[in-house]
């Protein structure tokens, strides 16, 4: 890092233009080697990060780097808008962005960053898609015996939903992660952060019938074995992709055909909990939020709720 440092000093202490002969290739595959080993960023981040340079670069076309100014980034923002980017997704490219263009000073290829001018526009706050408890019901008991990995999937719709875990939470469970004689599991967070979450007897049970009677089988087919809990059919670890899609299918066949996502159970899960009279920090703590305002936001899912109730039955609503 100070050697860095050190030819970033004298490149502009000779006030002339700074430029660099690297291909765009090279610069992107050592700005991903800088966030996972100088910022020691969690591997979904890099690969969002990654994602959104790519959509930088391509806009970039053939203007250079160290030509652009705040009036061109703010260009590119107002692009993201007009291209249908979520207001969450907007600014984590201008985070993305205003890192890379930290990467840049660094190796010495541009003299100031106009991407630290880029305000991060405040986030709206969108009430999460959670689904009922009968619909979590319904959607529990979509799996069946004819399907060719039922016991699996009906443990990983039962762990999403009795944890409320993170998607890559869940893919990444190992087997020395579960207690499951006192009820609870270990997982790791973002930013690799590690906490215990209870688990229900339901999950439990869908957990070992899961391991009597079919990971033996999927383990068997990889050499080492896996040590994560859920497999693939081919042995290997089910990744976020397979989880998503394996989420969709059920909830198609349960008639739930409104948007939904492993994200759902989560906030299903949280809602669920404020609803029923949980401590607004102990649901914080099991979901892994660092901040109590990300949590916060469950709370105003039950005041729509109960606003609808009184909409349709108050006489003067």
């Amino acid at each position: 890092m100070a050697k860095r440092i050190t030819k970033l000093q004298k490149l502009q202490s000779q006030g002339g233009v700074i430029t660099s002969s690297r291909s765009i290739d090279s610069l992107r595959a050592d700005f991903v080697t800088y966030l996972r080993s100088e910022c020691h960023l969690a591997a979904n981040t890099v690969n969002a990060y990654q994602h959104d340079l790519n959509r930088f670069l391509g806009w970039l076309g053939s203007r250079r780097l160290s030509s652009l100014t705040v009036t061109h980034l703010s260009d590119y923002v107002g692009s993201l808008h007009e291209f249908g980017l979520a207001p969450t997704s907007v600014s984590r490219n201008i985070v993305a962005t205003r890192t890379f263009f930290r990467f840049l000073q660094l190796e010495g290829i541009v003299r100031d960053n106009p991407a630290d001018l880029l305000l991060t526009q405040k986030n709206w706050q969108r009430i999460p898609n959670v689904l009922s408890p009968k619909q979590v019901d319904l959607f529990l008991r979509s799996p069946r015996k004819t399907d060719s990995f039922w016991q699996r999937d009906v443990a990983i719709l039962e762990v999403l939903y009795a944890t409320g875990c993170r998607a890559s939470e869940v893919c990444s469970l190992k087997l020395k992660d579960l207690s499951l004689d006192e009820k609870h599991l270990r997982c790791e967070g973002k930013g690799g952060k590690q906490r215990m979450v209870p688990i229900g007897q339901r999950a439990i049970n869908a957990i070992m019938l899961y391991c009597e009677e079919l990971r033996g089988t999927l383990a068997a087919r990889r050499s080492p074995e896996s040590e994560t809990l859920f497999l693939s059919r081919t042995g290997v670890s089910i990744d976020r992709i397979q989880l998503w899609r394996l989420v969709k299918r059920y909830a198609a066949r349960a008639g739930i055909h409104s948007k939904i996502s492993p994200h759902s159970l989560r906030h299903s899960f949280a809602t669920h909990l404020l609803a029923g009279g949980a401590d607004l920090r102990f649901v914080q703590e099991m979901l892994g939020h660092a901040s109590i305002q990300t949590t916060q936001i469950y709370t105003h899912v039950e005041k729509s709720r109960l606003q609808r109730v009184h909409q349709q039955f108050h006489p003067r609503a």
